[in-house]
């Protein structure tokens, strides 16, 4: 069978290699100059910066791209484990260092915030786990259709995450933590569905995961895939929208030209596509942070892997990346009232590195999302977002969903998992 896989971010890359594995014939089409999407550098003065992730829970979903598409992970990549996911500072200027797959220094790192606080983090964490078992095994790792009724009722559950860490926590730092990979990337808890929590649990289970010297290995990596599994990869071109005849997609308009397809794998917004826009209609984009990528000479603080400010914005700081001898990469990430430089939000947290600074790349939520749509998927906007987000099918016959847009949010483990809801549906060639 003819696939055709718009996008070559990690979502596109991951299902075009596990398709080919498969035995079908796929072309990947990409809009920019090379793959990997979120998954790449930005380069300046001597310095890169991973543009999207820099670390990864559930290692499993990459070992089981690299397994079913050919070669072990191992002979292509390094992935170790981070110790300290992130660090929480407060307003008080408490501070709580979270560490990964084991409850109990989980519990011990949050006894340093009080009595019992410890304790309530564990029985928040542990009421996750059989809710994990239910989405794992019918939703996010088997693209069960229909759905059984257990699974509906907990995805459209009206309980908020907003108010599940309420109830969970009177202590307004647990909540803060718990909820901040949602504020991160833009939510407003209100509108998140409680069950998306289980990102605590999967930190406390599996821990956190990163690459040495970056993310777009990941992507250097996957590029050698696709050319073992001879992929047809073709950059610098864009899908206007698919051919649809007789009711049945059978390929899509690109720039260059009709390429013919038998079954098409949308791995970008499909609002960027209208065939499938008034599909998504009553969705929306989260919108990314305001970054800075900072290269830094001498001496500089220790923020650890990660460093998250609580206050108004919201500051993260992410240490990693290449630098020269003597330098080191920072990036920042804001959110809430960015009304002034983010270095300046930075001394105010007793975090100065102006004198530092010897490269600087400020990057807009617009210029981010230009091109292939948000890497951080579909803003959540109540329990009807799950209904309303594509994939791993969409209405169209022969037309599927994989990355950030047909997962329950960005990041690596979710996006990978999409691509191999993709190939579960598609299926293997016809000999």
């Amino acid at each position: 069978m003819r696939v055709v896989v718009v996008g070559g971010g990690l979502g596109g890359a991951a299902a075009a290699a596990r398709l080919a594995k498969l035995g079908h014939a796929v072309t990947l089409v990409e809009r920019g100059d090379a793959l990997g999407g979120a998954l790449t550098f930005e380069e300046a003065d001597g310095f890169a910066w991973d543009r999207g992730a820099h670390s990864t829970l559930l290692p499993a979903v990459l070992r089981d791209l690299f397994r079913k598409s050919g070669r072990p992970l191992e002979k292509e990549l390094d992935l170790e484990p981070v110790e300290v996911i992130r660090r929480h500072r407060f307003a008080d200027g408490s501070e709580v260092r979270l560490p990964g797959g084991s409850r109990a220094a989980q519990v011990a790192a949050f006894d340093e915030l009080g009595p019992g606080r410890g304790q309530a983090w564990a029985d928040h964490v542990a009421s996750y786990a059989d809710t994990w078992e239910l989405l794992r095994r019918d939703y996010v790792e088997v693209p069960t259709d229909p759905r059984p009724r257990e699974v509906t009722r907990a995805l459209e559950d009206r309980e908020t995450l907003h108010k599940r860490l309420r109830r969970d926590f009177r202590d307004e730092r647990l909540r803060l933590v718990a909820g901040h990979r949602f504020v991160a990337e833009g939510h407003d808890l209100r509108n998140v569905p409680s069950w998306l929590g289980l990102h605590s649990y999967l930190e406390q289970r599996f821990g956190a995961w990163t690459v040495p010297g970056g993310f777009a290995a990941l992507t250097d990596a996957l590029a050698r895939r696709l050319t073992t599994r001879r992929v047809e990869v073709v950059t610098g071109t864009t899908v206007v929208d698919l051919v649809v005849r007789d009711g049945r997609c059978v390929g899509v308009v690109t720039s260059a030209g009709i390429v013919d397809a038998d079954a098409v794998v949308c791995a970008v917004d499909p609002r960027l596509l209208p065939t499938l826009a008034p599909h998504v209609a009553r969705t929306m984009p989260a919108i990314p942070p305001v970054v800075t990528h900072l290269g830094l000479v001498g001496p500089v603080p220790d923020v650890g892997h990660e460093l998250v400010l609580h206050g108004d914005p919201v500051v993260v700081v992410r240490a990693g990346g290449r630098a020269p001898e003597g330098h080191t990469a920072w990036t920042l990430h804001a959110r809430g009232q960015v009304s002034e430089d983010l270095l300046t939000a930075l001394a105010r947290h007793h975090v100065d590195v102006r004198d530092r600074v010897v490269a600087r790349v400020d990057r807009s939520p617009r210029a981010q999302v230009e091109g292939g749509g948000s890497s951080m998927g579909v803003l959540w906007q109540g329990r009807g977002t799950v209904r309303q987000r594509l994939g791993p099918r969409t209405p169209v016959p022969n037309v599927y969903a994989a990355g950030a847009h047909a997962a329950p949010g960005g990041g690596v483990p979710f996006v990978g998992l999409s691509a191999a809801l993709v190939a579960q549906v598609v299926g293997p060639a016809e000999r």
